[in-house]
């Protein structure tokens, strides 16, 4: 019989953002900071773990994710495209736009793979179609369609070793692994993991040191640890409903950063979930891996 998943570490709220959709953590080594987005809220996040300070920056429009940019600033996915931003979150330039003739797409998760490339999703915003696709932007500001048919994508994640990828259809409940070469072609593509409605949906991931899913669930109040090969090892409560993604940060990058969304949430959820769209944050006992930054 297999063991059952161990509690995990308590975590803890470090920023009461109330994010509509708090979504896409990123550890900035260059700032020691970890950023985030609430892209329905229109706001870029930064929270420095050594003072405990939050700072928020507008944006012009819906920004899914963002990730740092080695010359300087980050790179992001948007509702108009992949999109270059400066330090002080004052430009926002549109560099390509995959799905032009899609109005009612946009980007959604995104992460940086080893070799520095950009990776990200997108989906109708109304969740009702299976039209979004996943994109990988090169330092070249090219872009690849790698894989189609998603409803909600998020992750994606790679493993340390940087033959792995994991992307998820959140709509589906699964999470699918890809064999990743080293041209940043996918091949392979089969299920992870499958999930009851009854454990919320998959949303965004990160990848541990020894290679294990660290996926949040929209819809079951926790993140989940996965081995490699799909299994449950750790479950990390949290008192919100709708945790939506989680990142490795911190110096050691031992410290596991957690975003969340209201979103849909009735008032007396709200009332019952203080802490719904906080960033929050653990000592889950394992260590992240630091990608480099975008090379573009």
């Amino acid at each position: 019989m297999d063991d059952p998943p161990r509690i995990l570490a308590k975590p803890r709220c470090v920023d009461h953002a109330a994010a509509v959709l708090g979504e896409g953590p990123v550890w900035a080594a260059r700032d020691r900071a970890l950023y985030w987005v609430d892209i329905k809220g229109l706001r870029i996040h930064r929270f420095d773990p050594a003072t405990g300070a939050a700072a928020s920056w507008p944006t012009p429009f819906r920004i899914g994710s963002i990730a740092p940019r080695g010359s300087g600033g980050f790179v992001g996915g948007s509702e108009r495209g992949f999109v270059l931003i400066d330090a002080a979150f004052a430009r926002f330039d549109i560099v390509a736009d995959p799905e032009a003739d899609l109005p009612g797409n946009r980007f959604n998760d995104g992460k940086l793979d080893g070799a520095g490339r950009f990776w990200a999703g997108t989906m109708d915003d109304a969740e009702q179609q299976a039209t979004g696709a996943l994109y990988r932007l090169d330092p070249g500001l090219g872009w690849t369609c790698l894989d189609r048919d998603y409803r909600v994508p998020n992750g994606p994640a790679f493993s340390p070793d940087g033959r792995i990828a994991y992307h998820s259809d959140s709509a589906a409940r699964t999470i699918y692994r890809f064999d990743l070469a080293a041209d940043g072609s996918l091949s392979g593509k089969r299920p992870l993991a499958s999930f009851a409605a009854a454990d919320g949906f998959p949303d965004g991931m990160a990848v541990d040191a020894q290679g294990c899913l660290w996926v949040a669930f929209w819809d079951g109040w926790c993140v989940r640890r996965l081995s490699p090969e799909g299994a449950c090892t750790g479950i990390l409560p949290l008192p919100v409903q709708r945790p939506t993604s989680c990142a490795f940060g911190g110096p050691a990058l031992d410290q596991l950063f957690i975003t969340s969304a209201t979103i849909g949430l009735d008032r007396s959820a709200r009332d019952a979930q203080p802490h719904a769209g906080d960033l929050f944050v653990a000592a889950p006992g394992s260590k992240g891996v630091l990608a480099p930054p975008f090379a573009g």
